[in-house]
């Protein structure tokens, strides 16, 4: 039996990229996944994939898929996906908050004062939309005593990369994951942050091919990268941990974590940490801590 059967999860933002990676993943390990984004029709978006194709994917690794049209800085929407969940299925298991507001100028090495404010998208998305993600996943998941709530970050949480606000969204995210977990370890539900390094995704993929020099950066060089699937596979561990609780709280390089339960890329290759090159974690598991804070 697959790891994950019998198993409901949330992906959010997972029409492409590190998201549909992750819904991959926890649909080979027989999960049903609930996958969100705003891209239903395909060409309507600069770069390929859409909610319905990951769902279809999902379908033919031996989970079950469920496309769902969500707009993450809609806040009405997001509330309709989880009473749909309630509703469809009863439970939640995992929710992994990985949406994202990526703005156009996001690589451009001018300062924020040159960028425009709206870039603040970012912390909308990357941020707030996480927060209500996760309040609707926890009114599901304690009363159950169980569940699973992933904040997909990166090394930007303490290294510098891109820009002001990329950075600040991804550290606020650690934060959050870690004082959530303080409020609901009594619950029995853990909550994470996992830094990712460079992705091999359908934007990552073209932006190494168009900009000069970015693939000499610290964070884009790529023979330190990874395949959008690692991170799920991943998380679809910790997921069928049943210790996972001694984790809750703590923010984990996701290459480290893989070692720690033996998860490859998917051609077998072992991804490096970057923990030496680019910083470590702030945030050690609260179980680990004097006084579980």
């Amino acid at each position: 039996m697959s790891s994950l059967a019998g198993k409901v999860a949330v992906v959010t933002g997972a029409s492409r990229g590190i998201g549909k990676g992750i819904a991959l993943a926890l649909g080979a390990e027989g999960a049903t996944v609930y996958v969100t984004g705003r891209t239903v029709t395909p060409g309507t978006h600069p770069l390929p994939g859409t909610v319905g194709e990951t769902a279809a994917a999902i379908d033919r690794r031996g989970g079950e898929g469920v496309a769902v049209q969500v707009d993450h800085a809609e806040d009405d929407q997001v509330e309709a996906l989880f009473a749909r969940v309630r509703r469809e299925r009863g439970r939640l298991d995992v929710l992994v908050n990985n949406a994202f507001s990526i703005p156009a100028d996001l690589t451009d090495p001018a300062p924020f004062w040159e960028k425009p404010l709206s870039d603040w998208e970012m912390v909308d998305v990357g941020v707030r939309s996480h927060y209500v993600a996760a309040w609707h996943a926890a009114r599901i998941m304690t009363p159950r005593k169980s569940g699973l709530i992933v904040a997909v970050s990166g090394y930007t949480g303490v290294a510098y990369t891109y820009g002001v606000i990329f950075g600040m969204t991804k550290s606020a995210a650690d934060r959050m994951a870690r004082d959530m977990a303080i409020e609901l370890q009594p619950h029995g539900v853990a909550s994470v942050s996992l830094w990712q390094g460079l992705t091999f995704t359908e934007r990552a993929e073209r932006n190494l091919a168009r900009i000069a020099g970015l693939k000499d950066g610290a964070a884009t060089r790529p023979e330190n990268g990874c395949s959008p699937e690692f991170p799920g596979r991943v998380i679809a561990a910790l997921a069928a941990d049943p210790a996972v609780m001694k984790r809750s709280g703590g923010t984990f390089i996701t290459a480290e974590l893989a070692r720690e339960y033996g998860v490859t890329d998917v051609g077998g290759e072992v991804v490096p940490s970057l923990r030496a090159e680019r910083g470590a974690p702030l945030w050690r598991p609260i179980a680990e801590e004097p006084h579980g804070h």
